[in-house]
């Protein structure tokens, strides 16, 4: 064969090699990216979020409970500044009288305004929130009206480890005078654990302080997730069991199992 058509093989072979290598280094960093920002919630994204949390046992009366909540997330921007809006409707089955009752819950919506950090790979947003007496059955809502403010926190600048937190308070403002007054404290830390593969280890529970009557709620719980990407979607399954370590007033969670699916649109 001659010998510059051997060549000219050689080098094709190489640079197709070079190619395949290149796309599937590519391949894999997109996949690591979309599981580093698969929890961020204020991630650059439209999102939508189905979660449940199944509440085994309540504290004092030892009944079940359930919260089903649909989260919508939609970025936006205000004469070059950028914000992040998150609707969240719950759809709550509470026990009463010995029977449960079920029904859609108290509608919260925030908008938190994106600080630029420098560093691209941390979020930090800050920004008021409204709660809204929705709910279809008195036992499934708080007939208040609240408002308030909420801070959140990512940090995906490892993409083995992500951290951050979501900061709320709200007191109620109007609404029925035959029910007690609202002032909540919530944090909610949560930390994962890339495993490869777009499987990870997660924590995320919700801390709780009732300013009015010294009731609070301390879960906390390891879990696991799944992301994976179909076309420009980002999927994010998990299951996690919480079990409460400190608790005080009825009604508090002594153990519950939080699962979801989220999904994140390319805007």
């Amino acid at each position: 064969m001659n010998t510059a058509l051997i060549r000219f093989a050689v080098m094709v072979a190489v640079a197709s090699v070079s190619v395949a290598i290149s796309l599937e280094v590519s391949a894999q960093t997109g996949a690591a990216d979309s599981a580093a920002q698969a929890n961020n919630p204020l991630a650059n994204m439209t999102a939508f979020n189905i979660q449940n949390y199944y509440i085994g046992r309540q504290t004092e009366s030892g009944d079940t409970a359930n919260q089903f909540w649909l989260r919508y997330a939609q970025p936006f921007s205000i004469s070059k500044s950028n914000w992040l809006m998150r609707a969240s409707l719950p759809v709550n089955t509470f026990p009463v009288d010995n029977s449960h009752k079920t029904g859609i819950g108290d509608l919260n919506i925030f908008t938190a305004y994106l600080i630029d950090t420098g560093n691209p790979a941390v979020s930090f947003g800050i920004g008021p929130q409204i709660t809204a007496p929705t709910a279809t059955k008195k036992e499934v809502g708080s007939e208040k009206w609240s408002a308030g403010l909420v801070n959140v926190l990512f940090d995906a600048s490892s993409p083995k480890f992500q951290y951050g937190y979501l900061l709320s308070w709200q007191s109620s403002f109007a609404g029925s005078s035959r029910r007690e007054d609202a002032n909540l404290v919530a944090l909610q830390p949560f930390a994962m654990y890339q495993l490869g593969g777009g499987t990870y280890l997660r924590a995320a529970p919700v801390w709780t302080y009732n300013l009015k009557n010294d009731g609070y709620s301390v879960p906390l719980g390891i879990g696991i997730g799944q992301v994976f990407k179909r076309q420009k979607t980002v999927y994010n399954l998990f299951f996690e069991p919480q079990f409460a370590v400190a608790s005080r007033g009825p009604g508090q969670p002594d153990w519950q199992i939080y699962m979801g699916l989220n999904m994140q649109f390319p805007n």
